[in-house]
């Protein structure tokens, strides 16, 4: 099947697009928006007032742009919707992890030398599913048992495929009806609190390696880390995290002799074991208490051999522009109108929103939010987080590129080109007039930039601003 943005209407489009007066001004503020398939556009004006006087020092109305708007990049992380804006975004988490490995952005590099390790959490298992399993080079059975007879349900619990990477049933169960979709979705709800109780339980045991109490723990150790959400095939998620031991002050200082990478690893095996998270008991639902998967990896982060810092920052800023979608569900929430039967989603996707929906109308269950949170299988905790200490901060990284290309691009975007705008008052008013781009502009931007053909928004001004 062909883009849709190859169609004739979108070559009669690019070519309208070409002959309009104000192009050049169009392809100008496209290159400067990296090729953002889903920009917003806006409309309004920008006022620049001497705060003494009233006296208007500078008006900018979107009045003068191509098409009478403002087009600004959408900024998403997510790789499915915009893939020049999740790349900036990848680039960035990369940045922000590997400063807070062997330093930069203002860590300093002693950083390097302080105990870092790779850790891996994972989920529980909530019933067989298919899997792809390599062993020295080849692809092994997928669940190869002698005499496994079949579940009550009258399916096999045997599968003897050599199944390929992008086989659609990886993730799905040998059995839909016996897979526990309740447990899923409440893990992937509660997997943020299971975080939260894991570091508390990480310091404990840190402190208590040490001799310490958990105050006393803080005036001589700080516990850095950075992680992201990863989800699995199955619908589930897990955190990929780098956790480090630095001094009282953070980066800066160096942590005691006793805080090695040993007792770092020591003490996140213990916190894995140590934790766990009861669900809401409902109707019908009795209260469950869940825990961290028994797969656990920790590995020592190093500036040379098999796992440097480089590898890790990349492993992770990877998974930080992914979300659910890649399990088969949506990259959208679930609205009122839609037919659960109708979306195009995989049928493991479709029981696991189904469940989140049937959950999220429980009252005991609503605290979980799991109703919202349906497309991504009831997780709604960020997928990348850090410490306050770990690095610098992705508001620093975005704000260190918006003055760089400010003072690149001079496609004006309402700012006042002063020396000191502490002393002007800015007055602003903007109005949201759509997103996106049409199937001619799609064309275009993909020429002008070089990026990949962006998905086609169906939400784009109809014949609108080019």
């Amino acid at each position: 099947m062909s883009h849709p943005v190859l169609s004739p209407l979108a070559v009669r489009d690019m070519a309208a697009a070409l002959a309009r007066p104000d192009y050049r001004r169009w392809a100008a503020r496209t290159r400067a928006l990296g090729g953002c398939a889903q920009p917003i556009h806006l409309r309004g004006r920008v006022e620049y007032l001497d705060p003494a006087t009233g006296e208007v020092l500078h008006r900018y109305t979107t009045a003068h742009e191509p098409g009478g708007v403002l087009r600004v990049a959408c900024k998403t992380r997510r790789a499915s919707r915009c893939p020049a804006c999740a790349e900036v975004y990848r680039a960035d988490t990369y940045h922000l992890v590997r400063a807070g490995l062997a330093g930069g952005k203002g860590v300093p590099a002693s950083v390097a030398s302080h105990p870092a390790a790779f850790v891996t959490l994972t989920a529980p298992s909530f019933g067989p599913v298919h899997t792809r399993r390599e062993k020295a080079g080849h692809v092994q059975p997928c669940h190869p048992r002698r005499n496994a007879g079949t579940c009550p349900h009258g399916r096999s619990l045997s599968c003897t495929t050599r199944h390929d990477v992008d086989d659609p049933h990886l993730g799905e169960p040998l059995c839909p009806d016996c897979y526990d979709h309740t447990g899923t979705v409440l893990f992937n709800a509660l997997a943020p609190e299971l975080w939260r109780r894991f570091t508390l339980a990480l310091r404990r045991r840190l402190a208590k390696t040490a001799g310490l109490t958990p105050t006393d723990l803080g005036r001589v150790l700080t516990v850095s880390f950075a992680k992201v959400a990863e989800y699995q095939r199955r619908g589930t998620v897990h955190f990929h995290a780098v956790i480090r031991l630095d001094g009282p002050h953070g980066p800066a200082t160096a942590p005691p002799a006793w805080a090695t990478y040993e007792a770092l690893a020591e003490a996140v095996g213990h916190a894995v074991r140590a934790v766990t998270v009861t669900t809401p008991e409902a109707d019908g639902v009795p209260a469950r208490t869940l825990a961290w998967g028994a797969q656990l990896d920790v590995r020592p982060i190093t500036t040379t051999g098999e796992l440097t810092d480089t590898a890790v920052a990349a492993y992770i800023a990877k998974y930080a522009t992914k979300a659910a979608e890649c399990t088969g569900t949506l990259d959208r929430r679930i609205r009122p109108t839609d037919d659960l039967n109708t979306l195009p989603v995989s049928d493991h996707a479709r029981r696991l929103i189904t469940t989140c929906l049937r959950l999220g109308a429980l009252p005991e269950m609503a605290g979980l939010r799991l109703a919202e949170w349906a497309h991504m299988l009831g997780f709604r905790g960020h997928f990348s987080t850090k410490s306050r200490r770990y690095s610098t901060t992705l508001g620093h990284l975005r704000a260190a590129r918006i003055h760089h290309n400010h003072h690149r691009h001079q496609i004006t975007t309402g700012r006042l080109p002063l020396t000191d705008e502490d002393q002007v008052l800015v007055i602003a008013h903007w109005r949201y007039a759509g997103q996106g781009l049409t199937p001619g502009q799609a064309l275009l931007t993909a020429a002008l930039t070089g990026k990949p053909l962006p998905p086609l928004n169906p939400s784009a001004l109809p014949g609108g601003a080019v």
